[in-house]
């Protein structure tokens, strides 16, 4: 679509009254639903477990204590 064409169905748009913007908004929802795939919804579960063995050996208190130590100074 043109850049001409997408401001003037804004200018139009504009013109109508909220209710109208609203409902047309809802509609325009609904159209994009339609064409979009279903996604997947993950779970954050799901990294139960990445990363562990970066961990193995490291004083996890350890680690903290210097990391709050690198904070102020």
């Amino acid at each position: 679509m043109s850049t001409y064409r997408y401001h003037e169905i804004l200018s139009k748009i504009q013109n109508l009254p909220p209710d109208e913007q609203l409902r047309l908004l809802e509609d325009l929802a609904a159209i994009i639903r339609q064409q979009t795939p279903l996604r997947h919804h993950r779970s954050i579960l799901e990294f139960e477990g990445i990363g562990q063995k970066t961990w193995e050996g490291i004083d996890v208190k350890e680690f903290i204590r210097q990391e709050r130590d690198s904070w102020n100074g």
